[in-house]
């Protein structure tokens, strides 16, 4: 069902960066995991054609919350969807390290296994899932859950 995960063609520039605002994270392989976050994409029927992944402090993506959105909040994520159609896609997604740290300690997970399911869940966002009814939810976590367990599969086969 998911073999494209596994006989993976590596581009020779990925679609897919990973910027570090004043914040140090440790991506293992880092390489393999772009392209994975391209394959999922594929598998959700969608073109990705620029994703950017801005990894930040609290104070950062609160302050992006409250700028963009509104919202006087901290937050994990925050998703930017700057495509053009809804198949061909662009956008930006910030992560806040900390809360993932916190996140992780709360859940009893790794920081691994939680930035993952982020990073994940981001690029779900922007294949059109949501998160905001009881049922959306769910939803979303059983694909974070789908995604992570393939990128594990995947990992330790490479």
């Amino acid at each position: 069902m998911f073999t494209n995960f596994e006989n993976m063609v590596s581009p020779s520039q990925s679609k897919v960066c990973f910027f570090f605002d004043a914040v140090k994270v440790t991506l293992t392989n880092r390489r393999e995991l772009k392209h994975f976050i391209e394959q999922l994409f594929r598998k959700e029927g969608k073109e990705l054609l620029s994703l950017n992944y801005i990894f930040c402090s609290d104070k950062k993506l609160l302050q992006v919350n409250r700028d963009y959105l509104k919202h006087d909040y901290y937050t994990d994520i925050i998703t930017f969807d700057l495509s053009a159609s809804s198949v061909s896609i662009v956008g930006e997604i910030y992560i806040s390290v900390d809360r993932v740290k916190e996140n992780a300690e709360q859940l009893g997970v790794s920081f691994r296994s939680e930035i993952h399911r982020v990073i994940f869940h981001g690029a779900l966002h922007l294949c059109g899932y949501a998160d905001k009814s009881k049922t959306q939810i769910q939803e979303m976590r059983g694909l974070e859950d789908k995604y992570l367990h393939l990128y594990q599969t995947f990992h330790m086969k490479h």
